[in-house]
């Protein structure tokens, strides 16, 4: 059996793992499907104790010297423009980043893969090789793998993680299954270099907001907006897609006399999913491949990358020699976060944004004016959606 770790998938949660684990000497070996890396639309927004964390690898300052720093997000109501404000400043006594950061995934893989070349720590990445099953034994894991020119071999490793995603293969081989279900709407995510700040007074970076015609959100990066849109009510996803109903919904947000420039539009469905337990033997979940959610509120890749030091900070210590059932702490650990920190309040966020009757979305905002000008509900208010209480109630499990 060969000593060494592998992670399989090489986005951001398992960089980060091979990452964590070469600075600290375990020898690890990175497989991953796509034979580049993808520049699609993907998550964007960075919370504060995201942000403290990657200090440890020195890559929080280049992260935010290539983002959008958002001091500020906000519910809105459109057009009129009434609107509860939140500012993270009040976090200032419970994080070195009191803000959002705005910044494309790519941008954070692309700084991860030129650390990693610089790493002592041993660490390979092969791209374009694919995870088709596994076989556990009490000493290892051996990986079943199709390689790039179509020939099958078994990879062995003492630990196996899964950043592998949504479709998980280690998910399934692990036999490890989602529980919890989707729900019916699409969101429709585009992108656009149209100056929405320019028109729409007092918007933050990052802005939640409801319509007569629904609900859409709008997510401002260094170069570009990212605008979560829906079908409505008599479109399926295929016709929304379709760029004239794009264009119309853009329209209704600030109506202008010539036609957007769309960059990139994609559907994405909306899942609340986890799995029954993080560990399976000698293989590991993490990410996506453990729990999906909402993306309102910026929760999955953030939650992805708690699980990937949590993790991480065990298995070194496993290494070294301690017991593994120190890994079963980091199920423990994580999953009730992720079950009642990260999917409860993406649902939450989720069911707010979707509401339809105006009496109560004018309730609720409100609601969140009245706790975003009062300090102290504000801050308890931010710690959560910042995912900071979550990481609290981490660490007092043992």
């Amino acid at each position: 059996m060969v000593e060494r770790v592998i992670v399989v998938g090489a986005g951001p949660v398992g960089l980060t793992c091979a990452a964590l684990l070469a600075r600290a000497a375990v020898p690890v070996l990175v497989l991953e499907m796509t034979a580049a890396r993808e520049n699609d639309l993907r998550a964007s927004t960075w919370h504060p104790p995201t942000l403290d964390m990657l200090d440890e690898l020195g890559l929080a300052a280049p992260l935010v010297t290539a983002g959008l720093v958002s001091p500020t997000w906000q519910v809105r109501m459109h057009p009129s423009g009434e609107r509860a404000v939140f500012d993270l400043a009040v976090l200032a006594g419970d994080t070195r980043h009191p803000y959002r950061l705005q910044c494309e995934q790519q941008v954070y893989c692309e700084l991860l893969e030129a650390r990693l070349t610089r790493l002592d720590g041993p660490c390979t990445l092969r791209r374009g090789v694919q995870v088709t099953g596994l076989a556990q034994s009490g000493t290892g894991v051996g990986v079943q793998v199709r390689e790039a020119d179509g020939t099958s071999a078994v990879l062995d490793a003492a630990w196996v993680i899964g950043a592998d995603g949504a479709r998980s293969v280690v998910r399934q081989a692990a036999g490890l299954e989602f529980q919890g279900s989707t729900y019916p709407e699409t969101t429709i995510l585009a992108t656009t270099t149209f100056p929405f700040e320019q028109h729409l007074d007092g918007l933050s970076n990052v802005n939640y907001c409801w319509s007569a015609d629904g609900t859409f959100s709008l997510l401002r990066l260094p170069r570009l907006w990212r605008v979560s849109l829906y079908a409505d009510d008599a479109e399926t996803v295929e016709q929304a897609l379709q760029p004239n109903a794009i264009e119309a919904k853009l329209q209704r947000i600030v109506p202008m006399a010539g036609r957007y420039p769309v960059l990139e539009a994609r559907p994405y469905r909306i899942h609340q999913r986890i799995v029954p337990g993080y560990r399976r033997g000698r293989v590991l979940l993490a990410g996506d491949a453990a729990h999906l959610n909402s993306p309102s509120g910026g929760m999955g890749m953030n939650g992805g990358l708690h699980d990937a030091f949590n993790l991480c900070a065990k298995l070194v210590r496993v290494w070294r020699g301690e017991d593994a059932a120190l890994l079963d702490l980091y199920g423990r650990q994580r999953r009730p976060v992720a079950e009642e920190q990260i999917l409860a309040q993406a649902h939450q966020n989720r069911t707010r944004m979707q509401e339809r009757d105006p009496e109560k979305r004018r309730a609720t905002l409100r609601e969140l004016q009245a706790v975003a000008v009062d300090p102290a509900r504000a801050r308890e208010y931010l710690l959560r959606s910042s995912m900071i209480t979550g990481l609290r109630q981490a660490e007092a499990i043992t």
